[in-house]
C-alpha cells in the first residue's frame, strides 16, 4: 500500500471497485439473512400454528423479493462500461415553448429519479427557453451504475397533452431527445488534436442566482472534425471548465467510436437529427388518458404522474431485459 495515494486517479478508481464489490456482497449477505428468517419465520407458522409469524413472513418475503430484484438488475448490468458516471443531455424539440417546457419536466423526471437513488448530481450547462422551460441542457450523475441504468433513456420522448400555454385549451403533440453517454475513464486511449479543437471562451449566461459566473470563465470547445459542440459553465475557473467540457468531449468520442464498431453509428446519428415524429422510443400521454409506454420493449404504466416523478425503474428493468434478448437473438437494438 505504500506510495497507494500518490497516484490519486488510480486510488480513486480501484476505490470504485470495491465500492461496488463491497455493494454485491452486502446485497448477496442481506439476501441470505432474509432467506434465513423467513424460514424461521415459516416454521414457526406451520409448525406451531403462530398466526404473527406467518404475517411477519410474508412481510419478510416481500422484502426478500424486492432485494433479488435489485440483485438481478445488477446481472443485467453487464456492458464494460454501465459500472460509470453518467453524462445526460437534454434537448428541447420543433416547437417552441411546448417543447422547451416538455424538456424541463423530462429534466426534472431524471433528476428525481437520480435523488431517489441518492445519486450526485452536477449541472454542466443550461440554455433557457424564451418563454418557458430548456431548450437544452447537460448535467452528470454520479452514482453506482449510473450509465447502466440511465442509458435506457436515450432516445427521443413523445409527449401529448393539452396545452398549458394554449389559451384554447387544445392538445400539443411536443418532442424532446435525452441522450446518455459514460463518463469514461482517462486511460481509454482517445486523441484529440489541437488542429481539430475550437475553443471559445465566454461570459455565462442565465438568470443570475448562486453558481453563475461574472468573469468570463464559461468555455465552447467545437471537435471540427465530427462537429460535436461542448459548453461548460459550470465552474468560477476557465481552467476548470475547460478541464471538465474536454472530458465531456473524449466522452462523446469515445460513444461515437463505439457505436461505429457496433455498426451502428448511422442509426443513431439518423436518431438525433429528428427529434419528431416516428423517432421517439417512448411515449407520455396526459389527455385524453394517462399512458406512458416504450416503444422498443412494449412496457406500460397509466401513472403518468408517477413515471413524471422519477419513477422510471419498471422502465429501466424491461430496457435491460429487453437488450439481453436482443442480445440473444443478435438483434440491433
Amino acid at each position: 500500500m505504500d506510495g497507494f495515494w500518490n497516484d490519486s486517479t488510480n486510488a480513486a478508481k480501484i476505490q470504485q471497485e470495491k465500492s461496488l464489490l463491497k455493494d454485491i456482497t452486502a446485497s448477496y449477505l442481506i439476501l441470505e439473512q432474509l432467506r434465513d428468517e423467513f424460514l424461521i419465520l415459516y416454521d414457526f407458522c406451520t409448525q406451531e400454528g403462530d398466526v404473527n409469524s406467518g404475517t411477519e413472513a410474508v412481510s419478510v418475503y416481500d422484502k426478500f423479493i424486492k432485494q433479488f430484484k435489485e440483485m438481478e438488475q445488477k446481472v443485467l448490468l453487464s456492458d464494460e462500461n454501465d459500472s460509470l458516471n453518467a453524462i445526460v443531455s437534454i434537448n428541447a424539440g420543433a416547437g417552441g415553448t411546448e417543447s422547451c417546457d416538455w424538456a424541463s419536466m423530462l429534466y426534472r423526471m431524471i433528476i428525481k429519479w437520480a435523488e431517489n437513488k441518492r445519486f450526485k448530481l452536477s449541472l454542466i450547462d443550461t440554455q433557457e427557453g424564451e418563454t418557458a422551460g430548456i431548450k437544452s441542457v447537460s448535467f452528470m450523475v454520479e452514482g453506482p451504475f449510473a450509465y447502466g441504468l440511465l442509458k435506457s433513456e436515450s432516445g427521443v420522448h413523445r409527449l401529448v397533452r393539452i396545452s398549458p400555454f394554449d389559451s384554447n385549451a387544445r392538445r400539443h403533440t411536443s418532442f424532446a431527445s435525452i441522450w446518455v453517454t459514460p463518463e469514461i475513464e482517462d486511460d481509454i486511449e482517445i486523441v484529440i488534436a489541437d488542429k481539430d479543437l475550437r475553443i471559445d471562451v465566454f461570459r455565462s449566461g442565465g438568470a443570475g442566482g448562486q453558481g453563475v459566473n461574472t468573469t468570463d470563465s464559461a468555455v465552447r470547445f467545437t471537435h471540427l472534425p465530427t462537429g460535436i459542440v461542448v459548453v461548460c459553465q459550470k465552474e468560477r475557473s476557465q481552467l476548470k471548465n475547460k478541464a471538465l467540457a474536454l472530458k465531456i468531449l473524449r466522452s462523446r468520442l469515445y460513444e461515437m467510436e463505439m457505436a461505429k464498431r457496433r455498426a451502428k453509428a448511422d442509426a443513431v446519428e439518423a436518431d438525433k437529427e429528428d427529434i419528431g415524429w416516428g423517432a421517439q422510443i417512448r411515449s407520455y400521454v396526459l389527455h385524453p388518458y394517462k399512458l406512458v409506454k416504450d416503444h422498443r420493449t412494449g412496457h406500460e404504466v397509466f401513472t403518468a404522474e408517477d413515471v413524471l416523478d422519477g419513477n422510471l425503474d419498471s422502465f429501466i428493468d424491461a430496457y435491460l431485459r429487453w437488450m439481453v434478448e436482443q442480445k440473444s437473438q443478435g438483434t440491433p437494438s
